[in-house]
């Protein structure tokens, strides 16, 4: 019978539990990279040592073969070798029932200890094999993210691919050779990870300013509009906000976009709401999109700067639009570009506007709002009208 084969997750020349260092001095081969060779040199193992890696398809092959022979084979890998790691092309040729397993600490749990942040709300992306777009998507959506970077996309290629995406800002950690003797940790922002030079062997853990730490405050929406700032008024009332957010149905992933977004209130709402979507605030104003970004900050809300319709060219197709500015031509723009299931939801002041937007979206409602204010007299208050606004939504 065929021997089983050991896998066993190094960092720096250390193994972890009694299990682990068994399979290593009972192994009659020894395969892994040269450095993790080196490492277990003092250890004393009597192993025949194979440098073979990067070569997947010879490991697996002498892997079988060998063990096919009756020799205990113990493969070496970094960290959790079931983290994008050895484990599923030995477990594709071999079979899962033929391994024996014994992980170290990934990368990735030492790089949000190196940062001191919990990451059981984290995602994780990879850039080994993969196209760097893939991650630079998962880190727009995310208020937390790893990446594993790789030879071919250096932590600086990830940043500067991030800043081309026009991705909110995050804090930033590149951690490299994690539990080697020559680690290190730079702490930067998405500008110093676009212009450094880092090691390739990194983890990148970005994360949205003020995300790092869950907090203790509840769920809400429609804040007042004093949670903001914003020029003259010119904001989605609360009340409006509210409705708005919940005629949305926001989902848990996917691309918003906010068009005509002001202020950025229903773009930061739904970012708080729904962390996992990519929200996109398309404003043409250039101070208003300085607003967006400081009422944002916390936040993965991305700001797009320019005139809709032209603006929307080149954004990812919505899953779901909020369209708080501009005619009918911007909506029929949205509607164009709508992903399948879709839905729009548009706010207008002007009757014959809300009735044309309506025959598109096939809902309608009008939103007439009166808010107490004191009269001045002693635990008297009188009821000041707001002026009405028509909620749009669909399609159905």
């Amino acid at each position: 019978m065929a021997e089983r084969v050991s896998v066993v997750g190094l960092h720096g020349g250390a193994w972890y539990g009694r299990a682990a260092e068994q399979a290593l001095r009972d192994a009659h081969v020894l395969v892994g990279a040269a450095r993790q060779l080196c490492d277990l040199g003092p250890a004393g193992l009597t192993g025949e040592p194979i440098e073979l890696w990067g070569r997947m398809d010879e490991l697996a092959d002498l892997c079988a073969d060998r063990s096919s022979q009756g020799q205990r084979v113990c493969v070496l890998a970094a960290g959790d070798p079931g983290f994008f790691g050895i484990t599923r092309l030995l477990g594709a040729r071999l079979g899962p029932d033929a391994l024996d397993v014994h992980p170290a600490p990934s990368s990735v749990s030492l790089a949000f200890a190196r940062a001191g942040l919990p990451w059981d709300d984290a995602v994780v992306a990879t850039c080994h094999g993969r196209p760097l777009a893939g991650a630079v998507d998962t880190v727009s959506q995310s208020p937390k993210a790893a990446v594993l970077v790789s030879p071919d996309s250096p932590p600086e290629a990830l940043g500067a691919a991030l800043v081309t995406a026009g991705c909110a800002e995050r804090d930033v950690w590149v951690c490299s050779r994690l539990g080697e003797s020559d680690e290190s940790v730079v702490r930067t922002d998405l500008a110093g990870l676009a212009g450094g030079s880092f090691d390739p062997l990194s983890v990148v853990v970005l994360v949205t300013p003020g995300a790092g730490v869950p907090g203790t405050a509840g769920v809400a929406w429609g804040l007042d509009e004093t949670a903001y700032e914003h020029r003259a008024g010119m904001i989605t009332k609360a009340e409006v906000r509210a409705v708005a957010l919940g005629k949305l149905a926001l989902p848990p992933r996917g691309v918003l976009w906010d068009v005509g977004a002001g202020s950025g209130s229903v773009s930061v709402e739904a970012a708080r709401l729904v962390p996992g979507l990519r929200v996109l605030a398309v404003e043409r104003d250039a101070e208003a999109c300085g607003r967006i970004r400081r009422n944002a900050r916390g936040t993965a809300v991305a700001v797009v700067e320019g005139e809709a319709p032209a603006a929307l060219n080149a954004l990812p197709d919505p899953d779901r639009a909020f369209v708080g500015g501009g005619g009918i031509d911007v909506l029929d723009a949205v509607l164009a570009r709508l992903r399948t299931g879709g839905r729009v939801v548009a706010t207008y002041a002007v009757v014959a506007t809300a009735a044309a937007a309506a025959e598109r979206l096939g809902s309608l409602v009008q939103i007439a709002v009166s808010r107490g204010t004191p009269t001045g007299r002693q635990g008297a208050m009188r009821l000041a009208a707001e002026n009405p606004v028509f909620v749009v939504w669909g399609p159905q």
